[in-house]
């Protein structure tokens, strides 16, 4: 599904936008989205773009920022995930990430900062530039 990725260069690094559907699968027994849910698709989406960009790393998440939901999702959205590359270090790479259902206009219902580590196959760090 996190397959279909725009590019685009932005002022703090590369912009990465994916979709998802909100499907009956993805809420809980009220109707609204899991919020587990979406940190699973926020983390997927961020990892591919960490990927993309540096396709010789194998990163793992070290770290998200506070967790907090602006507006409930209900069944059948359009979620907009963005991804923005903010920060790179030696070993770490973050990417700014907003969600936003599609129809409602620019106001994200999530935001957040992830935070990957490259490491090497023992779980070592290791730098993301040769």
């Amino acid at each position: 599904m996190l397959g279909f990725f725009k590019k685009a260069n932005a002022v703090a690094g590369k912009i990465m936008e994916t979709h998802r559907l909100v499907l009956p699968g993805d809420l809980n027994h009220y109707g609204f989205l899991f919020g587990g849910r979406l940190l699973a698709w926020i983390d997927e989406a961020s990892w591919i773009a960490a990927s993309l960009e540096y396709p010789h790393c194998q990163f793992v998440t070290v770290a998200m920022e506070a967790v907090e939901f602006h507006h409930s999702v209900r069944e059948g959205t359009i979620l907009r995930i963005t991804c923005t590359r903010e920060r790179e270090g030696n070993t770490s790479v973050s990417y700014a990430v907003k969600v936003s259902d599609e129809r409602a206009g620019p106001h994200p219902i999530f935001s957040n900062r992830v935070t990957f580590v490259s490491v090497d196959d023992a779980g070592n760090k290791r730098p993301i530039r040769a």
